[in-house]
């Protein structure tokens, strides 16, 4: 049984969380559109993700691991992602395929991925539910710093919503007067935020991590670098013996808290070693000698 989800990842099925998440950041990395301009790193990037969103979900990689790549017709599911267009929203199909609504493995799609039930009268005086519910996938920096994302409804409607900073997933946003229409009335859109997991950034609480590379030089005798930070790229001064794993906290540089303020940034310092057979004989013959 074919697993392209796990071939898309460069892993092999019984990879351990760890390993499919270890995978995925450097392939996140390699391929982020801020890094890789091309085309090709675009939709690989999409398809990273696509693959990352099913394997680190239990569930959702228990049920793939059922069915493999059954579930995209027996396709690999680059050749699925690919058949469906360029305007293809990989993540509109994952949730048609793994939950929302409850399509699981029926090879059935929601239109436009979006909920069109409530056929049961939730409103009183026997006017029915008509809200619309869907979900969407907004970049990591796009919930620290907000922003806006395109909407496209089920009839072809099209819009912009506004994704305030300090959004996290699970949140609900709703959009006034986009819902179902009955009757001169008109419902509200209703969208569940996930947040993209970032190659770049880990969030914890309010606090974001970075790790950044510091050359063996500026480590070993101070100096300074340049470092991109959700908001600019600033100017870090690297203190002499600067040690692997070292932190330096950019204050008020994190996440947006719910109290109107901001946590701090923390930049995780990764020593980058130059290649032995590069220097120079005398400098390798003075680093023989040092103790041990």
């Amino acid at each position: 049984m074919a697993k392209s989800l796990y071939e898309t990842l460069g892993i092999n099925e019984n990879a351990s969380a760890d390993e499919i998440k270890k995978a995925y950041r450097k392939l996140a990395r390699k391929y982020h559109p801020d890094i890789n301009k091309t085309d090709e790193a675009q939709e690989k990037f999409k398809e990273i993700n696509a693959a990352y969103e099913v394997l680190s979900d239990p569930e959702k990689k228990a049920q793939y691991d059922q069915y493999g790549d059954q579930m995209f017709g027996g396709q690999s599911f680059q050749d699925f992602a690919h058949s469906q267009g360029a305007g293809v929203d990989l993540d509109e199909i994952l949730r048609a395929m793994f939950g929302g609504g409850g399509a699981g493995f029926s090879g059935g799609f929601s239109q436009g991925g979006f909920s069109r039930g409530g056929s049961g009268f939730g409103g009183g005086y026997g006017m029915p539910d008509l809200d619309l519910q869907t979900s969407i996938t907004v970049p990591f920096i796009t919930s620290v710093l907000g922003g806006k994302h395109h909407i496209t409804l089920g009839d072809g409607e099209s819009f912009d919503i506004k994704i305030p900073a300090g959004i996290k997933s699970g949140k609900t946003l709703r959009v006034k007067g986009k819902g179902k229409s009955y009757q001169g009335h008109r419902g509200d859109l209703l969208i569940k935020v996930n947040v993209a997991p970032s190659p770049e950034y880990e969030r914890k609480g309010d606090d974001l991590y970075k790790t950044i590379d510091i050359p063996l030089k500026k480590a070993l005798f101070g100096g300074k670098i340049e470092v991109d930070t959700p908001e600019k790229k600033v100017t870090l001064k690297v203190p002499k013996n600067t040690k692997n794993g070292q932190k330096f906290r950019l204050k008020d540089k994190g996440f947006p808290s719910s109290n109107g303020g901001k946590g701090n940034l923390y930049l995780v310092a990764n020593i980058v070693l130059p290649d032995v057979d590069t220097l120079p004989d005398d400098l390798k013959e003075c680093l023989e000698k040092l103790p041990e």
